[in-house]
């Protein structure tokens, strides 16, 4: 038997997995820990008082339960936060790579783009290139529609021209299924492996890795670049143990590059105070400014919906659209409120349809959007971001929802005037009354435009 089997290797290198994904006979995995190839740790460990779970990081003792566990025969207890990956349990070890890394074979031909880009782009794009080649730590803090994947494509070249290892986190399954085809494209020769719930090449070593944050769970020490687009988003602004498997997958040596339109407060205030290194976008890659939202109270509009009525503020606004066959997004906090309006708008026009996370035709929908079979769509935030509409008016019913925090509506606002051949629309917000956090969009947006008007980014 060779020294270590390269199947072996392939597989594994970089993975924290259980030994029950392990698809080689015991024989072989117990040769490759005789000689140190692999190495096992307990998958729940305890810290002081505190259990901790060694592949997401959980220490809430409300996400640990026991089970009667027929591999220890005792009550064994698992970490609930990871389930969806498998059960950790105290009596399942995980298992990691200790020899030596797959050998990555390098070319000095891999980017293949004739693309041009914008000064603000150009700017960004080699602020990137030096965080990897430099293995530091940078924000792109971008407006929406700046083109951030293409600012990626010099740093991910130099990365994989030394044989590094690249991973770009995305929070959604369709951002992953949408990069994928565009990453392969540019880099025709590296292979590329693209990660989420179901994914066909779950099993496959990729030098260029294009993942959900959820499947990071399974790395530890991986990645030399581990680039995070969107940030700002649910869930992996929200929870800790995504961020965890996020920052367990980078090498101790490596470059972490974090992608958004919107950072949170405290970000946007280490920026100005010079604590956090970032470079910014301002603008958007035609050289128009941003489209600035309108404000307009339209009274008790929940009141409204149930008594059967359309306020008449938003019922003008989109019968206007519906008469110029100008397509539109049309906002709701809830599911809820969404369908219950949803048999209102359609007296005004059969053809206007609803979506929202758990729609099973969503996909199909958003596809009818694109085709302009549908001229008007109530949403949910699912589609604040991650979707483009080339000629698209944006209205938001209750702004002053919770739900509508400042991330959420720029992002919304950055669905209008995306495109170079209409970078106009109108985006509005209707509300019952102004909150902090509409104030702060519109400031948030006003300031990029001043700030890119500044630098000559826009005409």
């Amino acid at each position: 038997m060779n020294r270590f089997s390269s199947s072996v290797q392939s597989f594994i290198s970089g993975r924290h997995l259980l030994l029950s994904e392990l698809p080689f006979p015991q024989d072989l995995i117990q040769h490759h820990l005789n000689n140190g190839y692999l190495q096992l740790e307990d998958g729940i460990r305890k810290e002081g008082r505190y259990y901790v779970c060694a592949r997401c990081g959980n220490r809430d003792p409300q996400m640990f339960a026991s089970f009667p566990c027929a591999r220890c025969r005792k009550f064994c207890l698992y970490c609930r936060c990871c389930i969806m990956m498998g059960r950790v349990s105290e009596c399942t070890p995980l298992v990691s790579w200790k020899g030596p890394p797959p050998r990555s074979v390098t070319s000095h031909d891999l980017l293949q783009w004739d693309g041009q880009l914008s000064k603000g782009q150009l700017t960004a794009a080699r602020a990137v290139q030096n965080a990897v080649e430099e293995k530091e730590d940078l924000l792109v803090w971008a407006v929406c529609g700046a083109g951030k994947t293409e600012i990626l494509f010099d740093g991910i070249n130099a990365a994989l021209q030394k044989g590094d290892r690249v991973c770009i986190a995305a929070p959604r399954t369709d951002v992953v299924l949408e990069l994928s085809p565009r990453l392969k494209k540019v880099f025709p020769t590296v292979p590329v492996t693209a990660l989420y719930g179901g994914s066909p090449q779950r099993n496959e070593y990729g030098s260029l890795v294009i993942s959900t944050t959820h499947q990071l769970y399974r790395y530890k020490e991986a990645f030399d670049v581990v680039i995070v687009d969107e940030v700002d988003a649910f869930p992996y602004s929200y929870d800790p143990t995504l961020q965890y498997a996020v920052e367990k997958s980078r090498k101790p040596s490596s470059a972490m590059i974090y992608l958004t339109a919107t950072p949170n407060e405290i970000w946007q205030r280490q920026c100005r105070q010079g604590k956090r290194k970032f470079v910014s976008i301002p603008a958007r890659y035609h050289r128009h400014p941003l489209p600035v939202p309108k404000i307009r109270w339209i009274g008790n509009w929940k009141k409204s919906f149930k008594k059967g009525c359309i306020p008449k503020e938003l019922k003008d606004w989109t019968q206007k659209r519906l008469t110029k066959n100008k397509q539109a997004l049309l906002f709701f906090p809830s599911v809820r409120m969404m369908n219950d309006a949803l048999p209102l708008f359609k007296k005004l026009h059969s053809r206007i349809e609803a979506v929202h996370a758990e729609d099973p035709a969503r996909i199909k929908k958003v596809e009818g959007m694109r085709r302009k079979e549908i001229p008007f769509m109530l949403t949910t935030t699912i589609l604040e971001r991650g979707v483009t509409f080339p000629n698209l008016d944006v209205a938001v019913v209750g702004a002053e929802e919770m739900i509508f925090n400042e991330s959420a509506l720029v992002q919304i606002s950055g669905r209008v005037g995306r495109s170079a051949d209409y970078p106009d629309g109108e985006i509005m917000f209707f509300h019952y009354g102004l909150t902090r956090e509409i104030i702060k969009a519109i400031r948030h947006i006003e300031r990029m435009n001043l700030e890119a008007k500044k630098r000559g980014l826009i005409d």
